[in-house]
């Protein structure tokens, strides 16, 4: 049997997607050549070189970390095609011309070897016309592999294969972007815009016209289709600036003359403005000027003021933004199905536009099938991954129920496939139900529910709802996720780390233990495993002067850090999105991490004025003490400790954590898949668990004391002199200090972890009472960002 290994990977065009895509190669692991057209100047690579830097200098970044580069090695296709003979993927990723593209091609089959695979990125010609004219082989390793921009951080990828196409090569394909690239992979027909693009651009193009139609401003309409319905904030009109206007009307346009039956799009009628705009060459964000436009007045916080295009009168002015009973509504609800239903209820023009937006959706969708997919779930698995939308066609219609969603269809004038109401007939009621803990879909051929494929290695905690936990509480849920694992759900707002956590976890512990369990996993399905400590319980204690209270809670924190650290059962955190403060103490007492490649991690208590003090400055003075070597020089190490929290580090992926020591080489890891990433802690735990060995709290510390107060307090000061930090900021970095160095012991000695928790909680206690420190804490609760004072 041939089995494909991928060593080294061509991407043939070096312009944002290409550049992009090889640095998620990259980051992936994987060897990288990226060519692109010769340059005439000295540097003959310098198209492909420039490309490139401007995609690394890119923020938020395109890389997981900045050392990927190395993997990556520049050329042009005169000088450098014939590299391809070595790669095991050649992607091709240049300008959307069909000639140009199969011009390519041509030269590719000169150097390729047989077998090996070579795909497109187009978003838009058909794959089948790509292939025209090519060889056999060429044709049986080819189809369109569509990645979406940036690539590092949607996780879509639809598979386009062509008849000729190996199903081997689809099969293949399908299973690696999942496993070692991270992508949700989406197997598509070869129909105009595939799946994510043929939905979400017509959708947006549904919302231009609604907009105008019931006398919306483009601001209230971005936050009724962007945060309200579970989408990204930049909406509808902003996200249409941001990728640029001209490629949005030039998709739908190609929609329009490639799609005759489509008749819902067919009907659809664009604003005046749009073809204003595009006439103007108001493209957006690339040409300054769009549905939006950045004025030099400036505001009361010294920020350039926005002003938006009335859709009416086609001019600029702040945003005419109406007092809706239904964004009012939208904010106040945090449960994506109630919140919706709640909008629904309300009787003004945002309830209308959202009321027409579904409607129109569902009725849409009903029809692409079996058109441009076989399945409901691979279309709402495109949308959410390659639109970042919270839910997917099918699951909103879904989440307030089919009959509602056909209502809602009808009321937008129009009507739905036949297949949904054979479907109710049949006495199926939903497009989607959950059994033993995996998900079904209804198949529109077989008209039955057949399992979601893809399930194997996730574990979803929502599809587990039937089960009864272990154990619960207001703020956390204790599951059985099989072969004798536990997993400690958080549920608390934003999972805000307070009391119930805290017992929670505790509890967690001690049932696992007495009752003979494998081990613990930590995880949730969240947006952000944890946004740190609850900032308001800690607030109220400090500013009404509880310091007995705050005591005991900060007391209950560590203790509860220990309790991870010394159970006598394997504990695994598995992490994503923001994990600050509290929830980087918690997962580095864990034994170990799986943290997915975008997990965002930083202690960052600085900014509300205190220290870690949940064991968090203790663990970085035992990592510290781990690190030291006989005979070294710890001055450096200790420096580069002290500047991570007292500066307050995020890393912006999981790899860039091991930098900042908030993961360890040695004990964690990090899954691209952030779907996998409960299941992967799980088979950690089971893996611990068969040697397992309880750890003892240590004592056997090593520590500077004096010798590295003084080192390090001179670092502060000299930051200080240089206006790059306050006064408070020294203060707070003084205490960051005398924790990491034991405090003011006369010379370096070993001491125990309880002692380095004692003057870590005094420590954190101490700046409580500070008045700078209370002003730190109460602006965030107001604003939500930190205050430098």
């Amino acid at each position: 049997m041939n089995k494909r290994r991928i060593r080294k990977i061509a991407v043939l065009g070096s312009g944002l997607m290409g550049s992009g895509i090889a640095l998620h190669f990259a980051g992936a692991g994987f060897e990288v050549l990226l060519l692109d057209l010769k340059s005439e100047s000295n540097n003959p690579n310098q198209i492909v070189d420039a490309a490139l830097q401007k995609s690394l200098a890119n923020k938020p970044s395109n890389s997981f970390h900045s050392s990927v580069v190395k993997k990556i090695m520049t050329g042009n296709f005169t000088d450098d095609l014939s590299k391809i003979k070595s790669c095991d993927w050649i992607i091709e990723v240049v300008v959307e011309r069909l000639d140009i593209k199969q011009s390519l091609y041509t030269q590719v089959e000169q150097f390729r070897k047989p077998g090996t695979i070579i795909t497109s990125n187009t978003s838009g010609i058909p794959i089948n016309m790509l292939a025209e004219g090519r060889t056999d082989d060429f044709k049986k390793n080819f189809c369109g592999t569509h990645f979406f921009n940036p690539p590092r951080y949607l996780r879509l990828l639809e598979i386009i294969p062509i008849a000729e196409t190996d199903p081997a090569l689809v099969d293949f394909l399908m299973d690696f972007g999942q496993k070692f690239l991270g992508k949700q992979t989406v197997l598509c027909k070869d129909t105009p815009a595939f799946i994510a693009n043929r939905i979400g651009v017509v959708s947006m193009a549904k919302v231009f016209e609604l907009t105008a139609k019931l006398g919306l401003s483009i601001g209230d309409a971005d936050k009724l289709t962007g945060p309200a319905l579970g989408r990204p904030k930049s909406g509808t009109f902003r996200l249409t600036d941001v990728v640029g206007l001209d490629t949005a009307a030039f998709v739908i346009q190609g929609l329009k003359q490639n799609c005759p039956n489509d008749h819902l799009l067919q009907t659809m009628q664009m604003p005046e403005v749009v073809q204003y705009l595009v006439d103007q060459k108001w493209f957006g964000n690339k040409s300054g000027k769009g549905f939006y436009v950045k004025t030099e007045e400036k505001d009361s916080k010294g920020k350039n003021v926005i002003h938006s295009i009335n859709l009416s009168t086609k001019d600029y002015g702040p945003d005419a933004k109406q007092n809706l009973e239904s964004l009012g509504v939208s904010k106040q609800i945090e449960d994506l199905p109630r919140r919706i239903q709640a909008i629904l209820k309300c009787k003004d023009a945002g309830a209308e536009l959202i009321r027409q937006t579904l409607g129109f959706l569902f009725a849409y969708s009903s029809f692409r099938i079996p058109e441009i997919s076989d399945s409901l779930y691979s279309i709402d698995a495109a949308l959410k991954n390659g639109f970042a939308w919270e839910l997917g066609p099918f699951e909103y219609w879904d989440s307030i129920g089919i009959e509602q969603g056909i209502e809602l269809a009808k009321m937008a004038g129009e009507d739905c496939a036949s297949w949904v109401s054979e479907m109710q007939s049949a006495g199926a009621n939903s497009f989607y139900k959950k059994e033993n803990g995996r998900l079904h879909y209804y198949d529109v051929s077989t008209k039955q529910y057949l399992i979601v494929p893809g399930q194997d290695q996730q574990i979803h905690l929502q599809y587990l709802n039937n089960t009864k936990p272990v154990y619960q509480n207001d703020e956390l849920v204790l599951h059985d996720i099989g072969d004798g694992v536990l997993c400690a759900e958080f549920k608390s707002k934003y999972n805000a780390i307070g009391e119930g956590i805290l017992r929670g976890l505790q509890e967690s512990v001690k049932i696992a233990e007495e009752l003979g369990w494998n081990g613990l996993v930590i995880g949730n399905h969240a947006t952000n495993f944890s946004v740190g400590a609850n900032l308001m319980m800690i607030g109220m204690l400090a500013f009404q002067q509880e310091y007995d209270q705050l005591d005991m809670a900060v007391r209950l924190f560590q203790q509860t850090s220990m309790r991870l650290r010394t159970s006598s059962i394997p504990v695994v955190a598995a992490t994503q999105g923001y994990v600050f403060g509290g929830g980087v103490e918690l997962s580095m007492h864990c034994d170990e991490v799986v943290a997915s490649a975008e997990s965002y991690i930083g202690l960052v208590e600085v900014g509300i004025g205190v220290i870690p003090g949940g064991g968090g400055t203790k663990e970085f003075a035992v990592r510290l003490s781990d690190q030291i070597k006989n005979g070294e020089v710890i001055i450096p190490q200790l420096i580069d400790k002290f500047k991570v929290i007292a500066t307050a580090s995020v890393a912006t992926s999981a790899f860039e954590a091991f930098d900042y020591g908030y993961l360890l080489k040695e004990r964690d890891r990090v899954s691209l898949n952030s779907a996998t990433t409960i299941y992967q802690a799980k088979k950690r735990v089971l893996a611990l668990q068969e040697n397992y060995v309880p750890k003892s709290a240590r004592q056997d510390i090593h520590v500077l004391g004096k010798n590295g107060l003084g080192a390090l307090y001179a670092g502060a000061h000299s930051l200080f002199r240089a206006k790059y930090a306050s006064e408070h900021d020294i203060k707070i970095a003084k205490k960051v200090a005398h924790v990491l160095c034991g405090g003011e012991l006369s010379m370096p000695q070993q001491v125990s972890e309880q002692y380095l928790l004692d003057i870590e909680r005094e420590a954190f206690l101490s700046l409580c009472t500070e008045p700078k420190t209370l002003e730190r804490i109460q602006y965030m609760l107001e604003n939500n960002k930190p205050l430098r004072n």
